[in-house]
């Protein structure tokens, strides 16, 4: 799982992005000021830095310097409301290696992410069984190396099967994970992303488990 420091000292704003973010399988870890920040980066290994600018003790850009100067290259991207172009240049020669100016759209920050991590060439697991591989990055189901293009819910259906392999997965787990609790789901369009992702496998994987739910044999 790709793990992200994000340096935000708005409380709420922070607990906006940390759900956001962890819809896309992000590990986040929060801090609130610069001093914790580089407590936080100089005793874990991370991914991705996002950082504000205008925080407590140290600011963003101090505290980013501070991990060039050690030689630090994580891939850091400023999340600020500073608009103008001074700012703008003052966070690329303090090191970061994108800028995002607020409000932004939650999918082009995953993109953006997206982007750095394969150009830095950070490693993160592949979920594979036989011909068929789960790109968690780029979040694709490929077979012979083919795109599937298969949508995120049969997408994270895969991957609760292959969490729960050998296991019963129930239809509350399932609903859990591809609608969450406010979304509104029916039995038809549950059973139709079964039956997607069950024709991606050559044979027969998945058994259901009357009235509980499924069962998938990897």
């Amino acid at each position: 799982m790709i793990k992200i420091l994000l340096l935000e000292d708005d409380e709420l704003f922070a607990e906006t992005l940390i759900d956001n973010l962890e819809e896309y399988d992000y590990q986040i870890c929060h801090t609130s000021n610069g001093e914790s920040f580089l407590a936080s980066a100089y005793e874990n290994n991370f991914d991705i830095y996002l950082l504000d600018i205008n925080v407590p003790l140290i600011d963003g850009m101090k505290s980013l310097q501070e991990i060039r100067r050690l030689n630090d290259n994580t891939p850091a991207v400023f999340l600020t409301s500073y608009k103008d172009k001074e700012t703008l240049k003052n966070g690329f020669l303090s090191g970061c290696d994108d800028y995002l100016t607020k409000p932004f759209d939650i999918d082009e920050l995953d993109l953006r992410i997206k982007s750095l991590l394969k150009r830095s060439g950070k490693s993160y697991d592949l979920i594979q069984f036989e011909n068929l591989i789960y790109d968690p990055l780029i979040q694709t189901i490929t077979k012979d190396g083919v795109d599937m293009a298969c949508g995120q819910k049969v997408n994270e259906l895969f991957k609760l099967f292959f969490e729960n392999r050998g296991k019963i997965v129930t239809k509350e787990m399932i609903v859990t994970r591809l609608w969450g609790y406010d979304e509104e789901y029916s039995e038809g369009s549950l059973r139709v992303y079964v039956t997607k992702l069950q024709k991606l496998f050559d044979t027969k994987k998945i058994y259901n488990i009357k009235n509980i739910g499924y069962k998938i044999e990897f």
